[in-house]
């Protein structure tokens, strides 16, 4: 989950400003979870709200579906306005799933509003053992790791590892720049907690930084097939953002 690194709400410089508010869209568009952990997935439809403080400020939508060569599909589309800035953003990865775990194919994101608008597609070609960027001419120079996912197939690892029991987490990534990451993640204990579809019994998770300046908590719901149905991001104990589900359909 590629959280952010300052506040976008502390008010600063016009420039400064865009930048900080991409940064949290970026980070909120990657925090979302997808399905349920199976080699035959249920298609879904996830709908939640986005906001700061108790104001709502925009809302998110994840569409989990299954394509008929047994591939699966995974959309992200987000719409968020605060004050004078705006950010429209779809995301789609494409994966198969072999022995529960997700296995990529193709990433894709564009978004547009307030600061430079941007697109960018992975490919990842599991018999060459290589990645396609639409930014480089030639496969990315990185050390192939079977378990490596993109911004989206690594959320739905999270889920199916959690299913699974497991209570901590590690995952290589690739971001939109080539760049290869490492996200780790700890179960911090069970909670029920209050959403706008009800009280809910879930699991918390906690990302791990190299420090303790930033804070990012996930709640995934068991009655929901684990589906992430809350989301808080911090920064020194500040709240950047919550998102919470309001509905969910299969």
């Amino acid at each position: 989950m590629p959280f952010l690194t300052i506040n976008p709400f502390h008010r600063k410089a016009r420039t400064t400003q865009n930048k900080n508010i991409s940064a949290w869209f970026i980070a909120l568009s990657a925090i979302f979870s997808t399905s349920v952990f199976a080699d035959t997935l249920t298609p879904y439809r996830a709908e939640y709200e986005v906001s700061r403080k108790g104001s709502v400020q925009g809302s998110a939508l994840r569409e989990l579906t299954k394509n008929t060569d047994n591939t699966y599909v995974l959309t992200y589309q987000s719409d968020i306005e605060w004050m004078i800035f705006s950010d429209e953003r779809n995301e789609r990865a494409k994966f198969k799933m072999n022995e529960n775990q997700a296995i990529p194919l193709e990433y894709s994101m564009s978004r547009k509003g307030t600061g430079p608008d941007k697109q960018y597609n992975l490919v990842f070609d599991q018999n060459k053992k290589q990645i396609f960027s639409s930014k480089n001419k030639h496969p990315l120079k990185i050390d192939w790791k079977a378990d490596q996912k993109d911004l989206l197939t690594y959320q739905f690892q999270l889920r199916q590892d959690l299913k699974a029991g497991k209570t901590s987490f590690s995952y290589p990534i690739i971001d939109k720049n080539g760049n290869q990451r490492n996200y780790d993640f700890e179960v911090d204990g069970k909670e029920t907690i209050t959403l706008p579809i009800g009280n809910v019994e879930t699991i918390r998770v906690k990302r791990l930084y190299d420090n303790n300046k930033r804070q990012a908590t996930a709640w995934f719901a068991p009655e929901y097939d684990y589906l992430l149905v809350k989301m808080y991001k911090g920064k020194e104990g500040i709240e950047q953002f919550q998102v919470q589900l309001k509905q969910y359909d299969k």
